[in-house]
């Protein structure tokens, strides 16, 4: 094991496509449930949009909050408050000073419903009528700012923006505000609110989405010989981070130790992949040196599997190098679509509690994998995972050659 301060996940909260908060979420991954579905919006049929689904939240975020506060806030910082106000109270709100609380929730894009909007405004009324709160809502910094004032966290609030590598990188800076002692605890995630027509119309436009608008349900498939592109997701993943023996202190609940930290980029591409995925395999090596630990070590891996034609076999050929066939693969996009900036955090707290309850979730709509796939892929249904100490890895990657890995060893 390494030597560095141990870090614990005391707290966890979501909302995602499967689900409003947690438990939720987790049973209808484990039960293997599509979170995808065809969109109703006007605006789909009004712009001719090539993709007609998406992964929308299960519970919309006015469920949630009242109008007022949501008027002050982008969908993005709304979810990220929705998750972290249940992480927070399921660490059980721990009683700390603020100067020793940190902050740290990532976006891909940021507040890109209220930039476009506040320009439709601009365009059709005039500068009279732009809110005065634009500029506060549409930054990217915003879910962080406002998680912030939320758990009181004064010893520092950040944003860090890798694209779909956000939410990982996000959880990763927590654990190095721990382990260098500024903070003790510290709110970590990503979240993102992208279903919006440009988006779709862009990510549609490169081809990087997956187009069976026929047929939804099935068209995220990672590393099936038919998968076409990805789904565009949104929602929230939360984690409260914490000194482990400050947690065993006021005897909190612990999820797991996040024991390693691995970050690479590419330096070969704005959007695709390095295709000898060298970037990717430095990131989940560097991970396991950080955690102290071997490939043999690794029974778990939760793929970031995005379902696009390039991308998979890559990441498998990554993996493969890096761990071996040992671990057992699940590629949960399948089933939530792709967070984007909020895909790592909800991610990890996947792969936290795969340790927990040692079950790794389905990949669905396998129907034909890829052949002489190098990784054992968990599919249709969990595979259990081994007794003991086991530990597990949550890999999270994003255009412009970002690449994230987090080590979860099990308590």
């Amino acid at each position: 094991m390494s030597d560095h301060v141990p870090v614990v996940v005391t707290g966890l909260g979501v909302t995602s496509p499967l689900g409003g908060d947690v438990p939720t979420t987790w049973s209808a991954a484990l039960a293997g449930t599509s979170g995808v579905a065809t969109m109703t919006h006007e605006w789909v049929e009004k712009y001719d949009l090539p993709v007609t689904f998406a992964g929308e939240l299960a519970v919309p975020a006015a469920d949630v909050l009242p109008l007022p506060q949501r008027k002050r806030m982008d969908p993005s910082a709304q979810f990220a408050v929705i998750a972290a106000r249940e992480a927070w109270a399921d660490a059980g709100s721990p009683d700390v000073p603020g100067e020793r609380i940190g902050s740290v929730i990532a976006s891909g894009i940021g507040g890109v419903w209220t930039l476009l909007s506040s320009w439709d405004t601009l365009k059709e009324s005039g500068a009279r009528r732009v809110l005065p709160l634009t500029v506060p809502m549409l930054m990217p910094n915003s879910p962080a700012a406002y998680v912030s004032l939320e758990v009181g966290a004064k010893a520092g609030a950040h944003t860090p923006v890798s694209a779909c590598a956000s939410g990982a990188e996000a959880i990763g800076y927590g654990i190095e505000m721990i382990r260098s002692g500024r903070a003790d605890v510290v709110v970590a995630g990503g979240t993102e609110a992208a279903i919006h027509a440009l988006p779709l119309a862009a990510f549609a436009k490169m081809q990087a989405l997956s187009t069976r608008n026929d047929d939804p349900q099935a068209a995220s498939r990672p590393y099936d010989t038919e998968r076409d592109g990805f789904v565009l997701g949104e929602g929230a993943g939360v984690l409260v981070l914490e000194r482990e023996d400050h947690a065993l202190a006021r005897g909190a609940t612990i999820y797991a130790r996040l024991s390693g930290v691995g970050l690479s980029s590419d330096a070969y591409a704005i959007a695709p992949p390095d295709p000898t995925g060298a970037g990717q395999e430095t990131a989940i090596r560097l991970a396991l040196e950080d955690a102290g630990l071997t490939a043999g070590d690794i029974a778990h891996v939760n793929a970031h599997a995005t379902s696009t034609p390039v991308g998979d076999g890559i990441e498998a050929a990554a993996i493969a190098r890096a761990i071996g066939d040992q671990a057992v693969v699940s590629a949960t996009k399948s089933m939530t679509g792709h967070l984007l900036g909020g895909a790592g955090a909800l991610e990890a707290i996947f792969t936290v509690l795969a340790l927990r309850d040692r079950l790794a979730p389905p990949t669905i709509n396998v129907d034909s994998p890829e052949p002489d796939l190098p990784i054992d892929l968990v599919r249709d249904a969990p595979r259990e995972l081994p007794a003991g100490d086991i530990a597990a890895i949550n890999n999270a990657f994003g255009f412009g050659g970002h690449n994230v890995a987090l080590v979860a060893t099990s308590v």
